[in-house]
């Protein structure tokens, strides 16, 4: 009776679990395995510009822009995300993260500037076609490079980055101040930009569970900021950033013509750049999808949960098929 009893769950087990079912250890570990980042830089016009790369060299390009006091690094857990099927780059700007950053009296800081640098960059790596995610300051950024280059363009990601009127509400008022007059006293007012309980505010302000923001984000970012010679860089971007005021038709113009898609992830308790900057996009693309978070200024830091399978979902049906 007992060999009749082993026999059957012997039997039984074999119909449960056929030798062709069983999980392919080999495929587990792949499936499971970390992600390689490299970090690079190349010399464009005499610059050294750092950059983060990762996925497959002939795969679809992502392009990720940082905003401002950050770098490169905002993008350090998004980038695995994208990868595995993406070749995803993300720069740093002369004057960010590990870029060089010569003395603002030496080398003019602007966003016109960084667009043709990364141009350059783009070109010697090989990157002539991408979907770009901008924020912040890599909206201007990026939209000056599809300005130049807009059969380049593939898609758009964009987290609070402006490119309206209706986006530069009340904590613009004392930088066009500085626009308007140039001055040494409205350029001086804007000092506090670039302490610490500013880059701290920009990570936690508008955030519900700030415990899901690490405080590596503003001890890296305040360290680069406290460079010597750094803080006359950033004033110089501020003043600069009037330049791209004049350029919104244009930017809504490359919007209305050249239609790419689009996905607008925003984190709509933003005070720098608020949820009034996020809707007139839809003026000039009106396909495109719109997400609110309850989050702030760095979205990915609280609610990476939520945008990578939402810019994941979006690439695979808008970009990787293009």
């Amino acid at each position: 009776m007992k060999r009749l009893l082993l026999s059957l769950m012997l039997a039984t087990a074999g119909t449960i679990l056929p030798p062709q079912a069983k999980a392919d250890p080999a495929q587990t570990i792949a499936a499971n395995a970390p992600v390689t980042v490299h970090y690079r830089s190349a010399t464009v016009d005499g610059l050294k510009i750092f950059y983060r790369e990762a996925g497959p060299v002939d795969g679809p390009v992502v392009l990720l822009l940082h905003g401002f006091p950050t770098s490169s690094h905002m993008f350090r857990n998004l980038i695995p995300t994208l990868a595995d099927r993406y070749r995803v780059i993300a720069p740093d700007y002369p004057g960010f993260g590990q870029s060089d950053a010569p003395a603002h009296t030496a080398f003019a800081y602007g966003f016109g500037r960084y667009a043709d640098l990364l141009d350059g960059l783009l070109s010697r790596i090989g990157a002539t076609s991408y979907a770009m995610y901008v924020m912040d300051y890599g909206a201007p950024v990026g939209y000056r490079l599809a300005l130049k280059h807009p059969d380049r363009v593939r898609g758009l990601i964009v987290q609070n980055g402006n490119a309206y009127d209706e986006g530069l509400r009340e904590f613009w008022d004392p930088i066009k101040t500085y626009w308007a007059d140039g001055s040494a006293r409205s350029r001086e007012a804007l000092s506090g930009l670039v302490t610490l309980p500013t880059t701290i505010f920009q990570y936690t302000d508008g955030v519900k569970d700030i415990s899901r923001i690490s405080p590596d984000n503003w001890v890296h970012d305040q360290a680069l900021l406290d460079r010597p010679g750094n803080k006359d860089i950033q004033l110089d971007l501020f003043y600069d950033y009037r330049t791209n005021v004049p350029l919104y038709p244009q930017f809504q113009e490359f919007f209305r013509t050249r239609k790419p898609p689009t996905l607008i992830i925003w984190g709509k308790n933003d005070k720098i750049f608020p949820e009034q900057g996020a809707y007139p996009y839809l003026r000039d693309l009106p396909q495109a999808e719109l997400h609110m978070l309850d989050t702030g200024h760095f979205a990915l830091e609280d609610k990476l949960d939520e945008m990578a399978p939402l810019i994941r979902t979006f690439l695979d049906r808008q970009v990787a098929k293009r």
